[in-house]
């Protein structure tokens, strides 16, 4: 992987940075190590973002992202400050990776055994365990060129695909077409497509939507694998938090910022209390829209409400936190519960923007690998439906839903929560509107469309505002945790360059 550019010029710099989540955090971290000195201002009372934590009653949930996959993203950014991961937490590998119900009354794990899994391609489709070697070898191909040369390497312009290494590398991508067009080239059967394709949710696409490219995230899934970090993804958030503490980051929670002022040199960043933060650079992890919409005056702007409005967004979701008596034998750490058919459910997030009917969800049982996670005796679960931004959400709808979703795991896992439930949280699109100020409620971010990938997606530095930088899934590279964690770096090599 490549390593960080030199970012000795951010050296005496004050630097505010807004928001509090990886993207922030990763980017505090790089500055502040640089010799920048770094303040952090996060509109909520804890840090982390949408890896929030909520705790009822003995139990504690991830209210956001769940799944630690590129494991070697984690690493490489912790080596960059000397330490590991290890030096913060620890990695549990979970056996199985997930585990998925199909309505149909079929069942399959994936493991982190390939040949078990080689075996499960082929007992669907004969010769799917052959393409599926080839399929992992195209996607770890992928993997490595596009991470170095894609990825952790920053090519905001068109001018910078201009080049002979680019081309070099870039030959035998898959860098036209849709991820639905480059499985069914590999597998017939629509089960193995949808093995293949169930990590686009994390990247807030579509088969149909979602560049080829992405077949990286296969080698992600089965060759890296699926972790469970102590503490959760919380414990990652601490992990960083106290990095930033040890690179000399303060830390401010529950300031909400309410206006960015200024230019390079001469910002102030003034909260909703009326404190005022000077500083020589801005950078803003919160939502891009609400950044440009809501802190900035019209003349500051790089793009207008048309812009916005016209955006593929990634999905919200509608989110059940469950606190349950005894366990849940049948379902894993992870676990995936999909229609036969799912091509309706994304046509409901992305065409035709509807509460699903026949949902494609997800389901989290920590409890299953830390027991500090819920009282003894319970099972700390939570369920997340995949649904359009911008959905309409209310009360009334919320608990029509909640009972729909029950109703729904009861019947494909056979795990019947309804009577079990001793704590019991909802959050949906009204939520990440409020709490994280995301533009139409979205759980993610830009959605990683055909047209809203590399270069296509806003740029990391302000095109108005001479200073005012850009972190987060917004950017490049785009949505998860580590992408994130790149952003970081990618924004302060960028703010580097332009301070030399």
């Amino acid at each position: 992987m490549n390593s960080v550019s030199d970012l000795d010029a951010l050296d005496g710099e004050s630097v505010v940075v807004v928001g509090g989540g990886f993207g922030g955090l990763s980017t505090a971290c790089y500055l502040a190590d640089a010799g920048a000195d770094v303040t952090l201002l996060e509109k909520n009372e804890q840090l982390g973002g949408r890896a929030s934590t909520l705790e009822r009653d003995g139990f504690r949930f991830d209210m956001g992202p769940s799944w630690y996959l590129m494991p070697d993203v984690f690493e490489q950014f912790f080596a960059y400050f000397g330490k590991r991961p290890e030096d913060y937490y620890g990695l549990t590998r979970l056996d199985p990776h997930y585990r998925i119900f199909f309505k149909d009354g079929d069942q399959v794990d994936m493991v982190p055994d390939l040949e078990e899994n080689r075996a499960v391609f082929e007992s669907y489709e004969p010769g799917a365990g052959e393409k599926f070697d080839d399929y992992l070898r195209k996607s770890e191909r992928n993997y490595r060129i596009g991470m170095e040369h894609f990825v952790y390497t920053d090519r905001p312009n068109l001018r910078d695909y201009v080049d002979f290494d680019v081309f070099k590398n870039a030959w035998g991508l898959s860098l036209i077409g849709s991820m639905q067009d480059h499985v069914e080239r590999y597998f017939d059967h629509p089960k193995l497509q949808q093995i293949m394709q169930y990590t686009l949710v994390f990247l807030g696409g579509a088969p149909n939507n979602t560049p080829a490219l992405y077949n990286l995230m296969s080698h992600v899934d089965f060759n890296m694998g699926v972790y469970y970090p102590d503490g959760g993804l919380a414990g990652v958030v601490d992990a960083m938090v106290s990095l930033g503490e040890e690179l000399g980051v303060d830390f401010h929670t529950d300031a909400p910022v309410a206006e960015i002022a200024g230019r390079r040199g001469g910002f102030a960043v003034r909260t909703e209390d009326g404190r005022e933060f000077p500083c020589d650079l801005v950078v803003s992890d919160a939502d891009y829209a609400h950044t440009e919409q809501e802190l900035l005056p019209p003349e500051k702007r790089q793009y207008d409400e048309d812009y916005w409005e016209s955006r593929t967004y990634a999905p919200s979701a509608f989110l059940l936190y469950l606190g349950v008596e005894g366990d849940v034998d049948e379902l894993a750490h992870h676990t995936l519960v999909l229609p036969t058919e799912w091509d309706d459910h994304f046509e409901h997030i992305f065409d035709r923007p509807a509460w699903p009917e026949d949902p494609a969800y997800y389901l989290c049982v920590p409890s299953k690998t830390d027991d500090t996670v819920a009282p003894e005796g319970h099972s700390n679960l939570f369920a997340l439906v995949p649904i359009a931004a911008g959905l309409e959400d209310t009360p009334e709808i919320r608990e029509s839903y909640r009972d729909l979703v029950l109703d729904d795991i009861a019947d494909n896992t056979g795990v019947d929560l309804r009577d079990r439930i001793v704590v019991e949280e909802s959050f949906c699109v009204k939520d990440f509107a409020e709490r994280y100020n995301s533009t139409k409620g979205t759980a993610l971010g830009l959605a990683h469309t055909l047209t809203q990938t590399a270069l296509l997606r806003p740029p990391h530095a302000s095109k108005k505002v001479d200073g005012l930088y850009f972190t987060g899934s917004f950017t490049t590279p785009g949505i998860g945790v580590p992408m994130c964690l790149i952003s970081g770096q990618l924004t302060a090599e960028e703010m580097a360059e332009d301070a030399r």
